[in-house]
Parts: structure tokens; C-alpha cells; sequence
């Protein structure tokens, strides 16, 4: 399966977000072991580079760690997938706000709009 990516971001940080959504989400639990960089590129449909540099990215956020020999694992540190949690939550948000105010859109609108919705769920 090939993944399909946007124009307006580079390819490793898309994966880079893929893999931080899996892992938020569950789909990688802490200690698992991820595919080889051969495998995921494969996988995605991505230059072995590419995808070397997503394991770069991925490692310098602390996100895994990579054992000689063994291969890449997610973190174990739970209290690090705590802080991406609060990460991702934020920059969502921001990129929300954002996106509403280029439409004209107050937060009061928006807050309003939620309420509803949660009133009706």
C-alpha cells in the first residue's frame, strides 16, 4: 500500500506526522519494533533516503531508538508519548485558529458552534 501525500509539505514530515498519529492513536505501542528502513519505504512508496530521514526525525524527538543490530523501537518512555500528546493537541489547535481566522471566522463562532454539537451528541 502507497501512501498518498499533500504538495504543501515535504514527504518525511507527512511520515514523520503518520507515525506520530499511529503512535498517539495506538497503532504503535511503546517498545515495538518498527519496520526496517527497506520495509517502510516499501510500505509508503518512498526513496529509501526519505525514510531514513523520517527515522532521523523520529529519533532526535525522542519518539524511538535505534539498537545496533536489533533495528528502530518506539520509546518506552511513556511521560515522552505524554508530552506528544500535549504537542499534537496544540499545534492542532494553532493550525485550527489559524484556518478560521483566514475565513473571517471568530473563536466565539467557532465555540458556539462545538456547543451545539456537543448538546446534541
Amino acid at each position: 500500500m502507497t501512501q498518498d501525500f499533500t504538495r504543501d509539505k515535504p514527504i518525511y514530515s507527512q511520515l514523520v506526522d503518520l507515525i506520530c498519529g499511529d503512535i498517539l492513536k495506538g497503532n504503535l505501542k511503546s517498545g515495538d519494533k518498527m519496520q526496517s528502513v527497506r520495509e517502510y519505504s516499501l510500505e509508503v512508496g518512498v526513496n529509501v533516503n526519505t525514510v531514513q530521514r523520517v527515522y532521523k526525525e523520529l529519533e532526535l524527538m525522542e519518539l524511538t531508538e535505534t539498537k545496533r543490530g536489533q533495528g528502530t523501537f518506539i520509546t518506552t518512555d511513556e511521560e515522552r508519548i505524554l508530552h506528544l500528546r500535549e504537542d499534537m493537541k496544540v499545534k492542532l489547535v494553532n493550525q485550527f485558529i489559524q484556518s478560521i481566522a483566514v475565513f473571517g471566522f471568530s473563536k466565539e463562532e467557532i465555540v458556539q458552534i462545538l456547543q451545539r454539537k456537543e448538546g446534541t451528541q
